[in-house]
């Protein structure tokens, strides 16, 4: 079931592969199909280099495996979360991006300290909160998708496409799969950009003034970034 969906989850895994985000089996992509609601999700644990699409597991909404002969990712019950509370999403990307997980493991937000950023990010990208001991004991994945919706608000998702778990590591979103991976790729290039800035001695960030027109250039009804289709 859901092949095409297999096939696309598949490579967007093996594109955080070939963009350097992902090393070994620290990372996972996941996909949702609109119709069935059935999400399509990286197996735990299985190298990417041995990987086919046929591995890809499908999990029902409630997180019963609908089709699969290994165990989804880990991360699962984090995706099914935002994907139950945000339905204008149709990804998940988690990885352990370097200079991401750097933000993430000092616990700061990265600030928007250029259009770089502004391009692709509606403001600074969140850090969320430290879970607590029991938050960590019990339902730890389901925990960290709350605390991820607990750090947006209600902020649209898609003005803000992704997030840094303290002490973890960035969760991107897009309203596919695709756009996720794409996501990821941006945040890992913002998050490498504002360390080099912090170090230069910069971490006041760019005016309202030009954070809005840059994301509005790109983003929404009057967007005028490229070509008209």
């Amino acid at each position: 079931m859901l092949e095409k969906l297999k096939e696309e989850v598949f490579e967007a895994n093996l594109d955080l592969v070939r963009e350097g985000l992902v090393i070994h089996t620290w990372g996972n992509a996941s996909g949702r199909d609109s119709e069935t609601g059935c999400i399509v999700i990286k197996p735990s644990g299985v190298s990417y280099e041995s990987m086919k699409p046929a591995d890809m597991v499908v999990i029902y909404p409630d997180g019963k495996i609908a089709e699969g002969k290994y165990k989804p990712s880990t991360d699962a019950p984090t995706h099914l979360y935002l994907y139950s509370k945000w339905k204008n999403i149709g990804g998940v990307v988690h990885t352990h991006s370097s200079f991401a997980t750097s933000w993430a493991q000092s616990g700061r937000a990265i600030p928007p300290l250029g259009t770089t950023h502004a391009d692709h990010f509606f403001g600074e990208v969140r850090c969320t909160r430290e879970l607590k001991p029991a938050e960590i004991k019990n339902d730890y994945e389901l925990n960290t998708g709350k605390v991820i919706l607990e750090t947006l608000g209600k902020l649209d998702p898609l003005v803000l496409p992704a997030v840094l778990v303290y002490n973890h590591g960035p969760f991107a979103w897009g309203k596919d799969v695709t756009t996720a991976v794409y996501n990821a790729i941006a945040l890992e290039e913002i998050a490498r950009m504002a360390f080099y800035t912090s170090l230069l001695g910069k971490m006041k960030p760019v005016s309202k003034t030009l954070l809005d027109k840059h994301y509005y250039r790109k983003h929404g009804k009057d967007a005028y970034y490229g070509q008209i289709k």
